[in-house]
């Protein structure tokens, strides 16, 4: 196999016989929140140094998370290289002729992890500033270039509307999701949705209620898809104001369908057929395309809003860099990442992936091989590229409200993670001395949510030394 990039530096790394222990404003912190040491994997070194200022249960396997997505990310840069493009592509199977299709529109996709509703508007008024007004065959979608197990968005955490258990697709379109929008009109409450989708109708069943808080304001909302229908059941808390939630509310191939429908009216063109899965066919004619943002501007929606569709189609793309005559599988994604992390000379033999995206309960590494390969990344050619992926403390992504005010905003980027009885974080600390230092805390533990003080109790004592 080739690669684009070579490491510039092979770490080599020694006993941790000189790390100190944990500082005491973070056990101080483990111990309030009911977290033994036992459960927390840690360690912090200075970039490039041959052996940790800190490292505690570091050797121990983990589930990271979504910190898993720094090793995605890391081998989606060097492996497929920053200016990767995936492509969407539109076929015409029939004769075009005077703005009429008599035959079939046929859209392929090769997994682009970004191609949301602006784009896709877009692409379709290239499809009638092309000449194609009428359809008078079938709408067909081709979803043939990933190979993948049928996907059960309830079997994470039995909650199959969540946007984060969207499932991975050739032709992903919008992440699947519908942005649902709550808007308080006295004793009414309407609920719009973006985008609109032809044929789906909300029947919105919900009823005013009163909320302690807004924090969790939509904990009596309940979701139910049924069929073509979205029913709204329970109570909103009028006084929490306008909210917006994304769901996953149908199939892929139903919410192309709708999407596409609900645009291709809009923009004055008309679909008399109907919508079905095929492979392309050999009589087709390639008739547009339609190319994805570069892979350096993907990995920062998924580094710093923690994507896990566009982290799972990235992961699946890997697949494409062992040159296989069969389609990108979740094997053969990891079957790259094993052969890239031995071609870096990186040794992890306690690494388990199962999405690349850390939305697992069965995915696992150490504090120590993560901070390895941060370590790695920090000697890359494309380091900018991956640091810049990452959330800025106190500024922006998941850690906006981390730390905000405080000296060590802005003076990091790191990743963070979170399950149930899961919370992580990773990434880059410069501290006040300019040294740059790479930390990973992990904490599987059902008191783990109570473990951001202490997370954020390391930052600042890194950030100090």
């Amino acid at each position: 196999m080739k690669y684009i990039y070579a490491s510039l530096l092979c770490l080599s790394f020694i006993s941790n016989a000189h790390a100190i222990a944990l500082p005491y404003e973070v056990r101080i912190a483990l111990k309030q929140a009911n977290i033994p040491q036992s459960s927390v994997s840690i360690e912090v070194r200075e970039i490039n140094s041959r052996s940790p200022l800190i490292s505690h249960n570091a050797t121990k396997a983990m589930n990271p998370a979504s910190t898993m997505k720094l090793l995605t990310t890391y081998a989606g840069l060097e492996l497929l290289g920053p200016s990767y493009i995936w492509k969407t592509e539109a076929y015409l199977d029939g004769k075009l002729e005077k703005g009429v299709l008599q035959g079939d529109l046929i859209l392929k996709g090769y997994g682009d992890p970004k191609f949301n509703i602006e784009q896709f508007w877009l692409w379709l008024s290239e499809l009638r500033a092309r000449g194609l007004r009428d359809i008078q065959g079938d709408l067909v979608l081709d979803r043939s270039f990933f190979n993948l197990p049928k996907h059960d968005p309830a079997e994470f955490d039995n909650d199959a509307v969540r946007a984060y258990n969207v499932g991975p697709d050739a032709l992903l379109l919008n992440f699947n999701t519908v942005r649902l929008r709550y808007l308080p009109d006295g004793n009414r409450l309407r609920v719009i949705s973006e985008p609109n989708l032809g044929g789906m109708l909300l029947d919105n069943q919900l009823a005013p209620q009163s909320a302690p808080n807004c924090e969790n304001w939509d904990d009596a909302i309940r979701i139910q898809p049924r069929g073509d229908s979205v029913v709204l059941q329970g109570g909103y808390p009028s006084e929490c104001g306008e909210r917006e939630q994304n769901l996953n509310v149908m199939p892929h191939t139903r919410y192309v369908a709708a999407v596409f429908n609900a645009i291709w009216q809009e923009l004055g063109g008309t679909f008399k057929g109907n919508t079905r899965e095929a492979a392309l066919t050999g009589s087709a004619q390639l008739f547009a395309t339609h190319y994805s943002a570069p892979l350096s501007e993907i990995i920062r929606d998924i580094n710093k809003f923690s994507n896990n569709v566009m982290a799972r189609q990235l992961f699946l793309t890997l697949g494409t860099t062992e040159q296989k005559p069969t389609p990108p599988s979740l094997p053969l994604s990891i079957q790259a990442m094993k052969s890239w992390l031995k071609y870096k000379k990186l040794n992890f033999p306690e690494l388990v992936l199962e999405n690349g995206a850390g939305l697992s309960r069965q995915e696992r590494i150490s504090a120590q091989h993560l901070a390895q390969l941060l370590q790695s990344a920090a000697n890359s050619p494309l380091n900018a590229e991956f640091v810049a992926s990452l959330p800025i403390l106190g500024v922006d992504g998941s850690v906006k409200k981390r730390l905000k005010g405080t000296a060590s905003a802005s003076h990091a980027h790191l990743k963070t993670g979170t399950l149930e009885g899961v919370k992580t974080i990773a990434g880059y600390v410069k501290s006040k001395s300019k040294k740059e230092w790479s930390i990973v805390f992990l904490i599987n533990h059902p008191n783990a949510k109570a473990g951001g003080a202490a997370q954020d109790a390391l930052i600042e004592w890194v950030q100090k030394h």
